[in-house]
């Protein structure tokens, strides 16, 4: 049976995959194994529930808000708010357990629920298995004790939280941001309020897109995922930088003066070097994936400072940031962990802070970026193989190694599973963008002659 839990929560087609008995189950199982791991004990437990504009979302809420009620959890409901303001929420409010409810950057049919343990941060894979079975468990029929009475959880909104979170944004910044023209796009999302809200605070001038969700055009055309018109509008309002995000708002990319992309490598060269200016890069160590450019990384070498890379997925990431007290890490994709600040990639803080790095320094994002010189880099998809043979295949090794020797130190070949597809992916990058795709094929043709 395959397992409910991804790297980033339950996600399905709404009313589909993920329905409300299955948001009302998921709910009442979390409750009973943080009370049985004894996060509970001693007080009435609280949990905070958000989520994302999404229609699914509003009858999903209603599911979950039951389940944790009805296994006795008081619940503060915030309502749309980024899932980075719900993992913040659950800390600053001193809550047992968050629940988001978004499918971040997929399309609106989509939803997802991400829980959330105290302090806001992700459950661990060990207690997601365990709420896992005890659903499975309960689905079965096996009773559960159901509190009566006083016993039941009470159901508040907590409107408070909108202003509680975008202060905790604008206070956290090193320097306003006044003197600057910065377009967000919202993505229809969960930021569409709190990003554009969390600027003008800080003294930007803003210009904002994709800022009216009304359930259905989330990510539609918009967002980190369609930066097209963000570009477009940046040009037009002669703007200092763009910022766009997902969903879910757990993403921030960005786009300079002239409208060029700044993706979610270029965006933790800038702010590493800022927080090394600062003093508050710890250990002179950045946390990034295997996916990163290798130009991210000789342009961190050039700078003396050292990169740590995990697996693909922001919870590694997250893993080796706290296992090893580092302050800074992040994805291409644009989620980027500001420890210090918060629990997860939060894309309206990086957004801040990549701004208020061009005010403080006085120079374009353009000139900031540049750090970093983004080696050309393509990416191939091989369906139909055999992807748990790709680490064992000599054949696959010996074309690995044929190809690392051409590329030599200024390229890089990377070949990793899908973990949701009978497929794999291969990336060649190299100074030259002829050599990656010619490099990127022959190795493509390698794995589907081995593998398929």
């Amino acid at each position: 049976m395959a397992r409910l839990f991804g790297t980033d929560g339950v996600r399905g087609v709404a009313n589909a995959d993920l329905t409300a008995e299955l948001a009302l189950g998921l709910s009442v199982a979390a409750a009973h194994v943080l009370a049985e791991a004894g996060t509970f004990e001693g007080h009435r437990p609280v949990a905070v529930v958000g989520r994302d504009p999404r229609a699914s979302g509003e009858f999903l809420e209603a599911a979950v808000v039951a389940g944790l009620a009805s296994a006795g959890v008081d619940v503060l409901r915030v309502g749309v708010l980024p899932t980075p303001a719900v993992a913040y929420l659950t800390g600053a409010l001193g809550a047992d357990l968050g629940v988001m409810l978004s499918a971040s950057h997929n399309p609106m049919p989509d939803n997802g629920i991400k829980f959330f343990a105290r302090g806001g941060h992700k459950l661990a894979d060990e207690l997601e298995d365990r709420i896992e079975d005890t659903y499975r468990g309960h689905s079965a029929g096996e009773p559960w004790e159901r509190p009566t009475g006083a016993g039941v959880g009470r159901v508040t909104d907590y409107d408070e939280g909108f202003d509680k979170y975008v202060a905790h944004l604008v206070g956290v910044l090193p320097n306003r941001l006044d003197g600057l023209t910065v377009v967000i796009d919202g993505a229809h999302g969960a930021a569409a309020r709190v990003s554009p809200e969390a600027f003008a605070r800080a003294g930007a001038e803003v210009v904002t897109i994709g800022t009216e969700p009304d359930g259905l055009n989330i990510n539609d055309g918009c967002g980190s995922t369609h930066l097209d018109k963000l570009r477009a509008a940046v040009v037009e309002h002669g703007a200092a930088l763009g910022v766009a995000h997902d969903g879910d708002a757990d993403r921030c990319l960005a786009v300079d003066h002239a409208g060029n992309e700044v993706d979610g490598d270029q965006i933790l060269a800038v702010l590493a070097l800022g927080m090394r200016e600062a003093g508050t890069l710890r250990k002179n160590t950045v946390v990034a994936t295997v996916m990163s450019n290798l130009g991210f990384k000789l342009a961190m070498e050039g700078e003396g400072l050292d990169l740590v890379q995990t697996g693909v997925g922001d919870r590694y990431v997250l893993e080796e940031m706290k296992a090893h007290g580092y302050a800074l890490g992040g994805e291409q994709s644009g989620h980027v962990i500001v420890l210090d600040h918060a629990t997860t990639g939060d894309g309206t803080l990086t957004g801040l802070m990549l701004a208020a790095r061009v005010a403080a320094t006085g120079r374009s994002l353009a000139e900031l970026a540049g750090v970093m010189e983004r080696l050309p880099q393509i990416l191939i998809n091989v369906p139909d193989v055999d992807k748990a043979r790709v680490g064992s295949s000599a054949e696959v090794a010996a074309a690995v190694s044929e190809a690392e020797q051409e590329l030599g130190a200024t390229g890089r070949v990377l070949l990793r599973p899908s973990g949701t597809e009978p497929l794999v992916r291969v990336m060649v990058e190299a100074a030259d963008i002829e050599q990656a795709r010619a490099v990127a094929q022959r190795l493509a043709d390698a794995v589907k002659s081995a593998l398929g």
